[in-house]
C-alpha cells in the first residue's frame, strides 16, 4: 500500500491512526485548501448499526430515501448527495475510534468504507464498471484513536471481507484486496 493521502484517489481508503499524529491535521489541512470537505463524525454514535445509519445520514446529508442498511451506506458515499454534491473531494475523522474495538461489524463495516471510497475515487458502478455521469472524487476515511494502539486493530480488520491491512508508521490501513479489486 502506498502513504496515505486524504486529497488523491489513490488507496489505502481507511486509516486508523493516534488523534495526535501530526499527518491528520497535515492531510485535512491541504484537503480544505484545495477546496474539499472534512466532515467529523464520533464513533460513540456508531456502537450499533442503526445509529450508525442514522449518524450518517444526518451528518452527511443523506437524501430521504437512504435505506439504512450497508450497501444504501456505499451508495450514498459513493454517489455522494452531501454539500459539495460530488464535486470536492471528502475525508471522513471518526474521533475516539477506540470504541469501535470492539463492534461486532467493524470488518464489515469498514469493507463498506472501502467498498464506497473505491468507487467514489474511481467512479465505478456496482459492477465495477465506469460511471459515466458522475466525476471521480477521492473519498477517504480516518479513525483517530485516543488509547488504543492502531495494531490492535489488525486481527479484527483482517476478518473483513476482501480486505487488505497493512501497519505502517504506526499507522494501520486499510484497502480492498487487490485479488478481488483493483484499482
Amino acid at each position: 500500500m502506498t502513504t496515505p493521502s486524504l486529497t488523491q484517489p489513490t488507496s489505502p481508503w481507511v486509516v486508523f491512526t493516534a488523534e495526535a499524529d501530526p499527518w491528520v491535521s497535515a492531510e485535512a489541512t491541504m484537503l480544505l485548501e484545495r477546496g474539499g470537505l472534512v466532515f467529523r463524525l464520533n464513533a460513540r454514535d456508531l456502537l450499533e448499526p442503526a445509529s450508525l445509519f442514522r449518524t450518517f445520514a444526518r451528518e452527511l446529508s443523506f437524501p430521504r430515501h437512504f435505506g439504512h442498511n450497508w450497501d444504501a451506506l456505499v451508495d450514498c458515499l459513493h454517489d455522494w448527495h452531501g454539500p459539495g454534491h460530488g464535486k470536492h473531494d471528502v475525508a471522513i475523522l471518526i474521533d475516539e475510534a477506540d470504541a469501535l474495538l470492539k463492534a461486532n461489524f467493524l470488518g464489515l463495516f469498514v469493507s463498506v468504507l472501502c467498498q464506497a471510497a473505491w468507487k467514489a475515487n474511481l467512479q465505478l458502478d456496482s459492477d465495477g464498471v465506469p460511471h459515466g455521469d458522475l466525476p471521480p472524487f477521492a473519498l477517504h476515511f480516518v479513525l483517530l484513536l485516543e488509547h488504543t494502539a492502531p495494531a490492535d486493530f489488525t486481527e479484527v480488520l483482517s476478518k473483513g471481507r476482501w480486505l487488505d491491512v497493512e501497519l505502517t508508521d504506526e499507522r494501520l490501513t486499510a484497502a480492498l484486496n487487490s485479488a478481488y479489486w483493483t484499482d
